[in-house]
């Protein structure tokens, strides 16, 4: 039996669901609810930041599991991330209503 701790399934669970979330944010799975893709960036972009707060906050305290798991998600949502938002729409800054010059 080895003496290295490994990832805890609740950790894993937590991290898993989080990342799940994420993709379904960036359109990449089908919204269970609506049965659609959908995009959301500013959310996506929420979920990724909350996983990388996780990481920091963590540091130190997590498995090795634990600690290569956590990275390997956040590179894959961060690379997710930057593909699908350079090739969103542009979204206005301004306001519909705004008068163009």
């Amino acid at each position: 039996m080895s003496d290295t701790p490994t990832a805890n399934p609740l950790f894993q669970g937590l991290v898993f669901s989080l990342a799940g979330a994420t993709m379904q944010q960036l359109g990449k799975v089908k919204n269970p609810i609506t049965d659609k893709m959908e995009l959301d960036l500013d959310a996506a972009r929420q979920s990724i930041d909350l996983l990388g707060m996780l990481a920091d906050k963590t540091a130190g305290n997590l498995t090795p599991d634990e600690d290569k798991l956590l990275k390997a998600v956040l590179r894959d949502l961060r690379l997710n991330y930057v593909d699908t938002a350079k090739d969103a729409p542009a979204q206005e800054s301004a306001p519909s209503d705004a008068p163009k010059a």
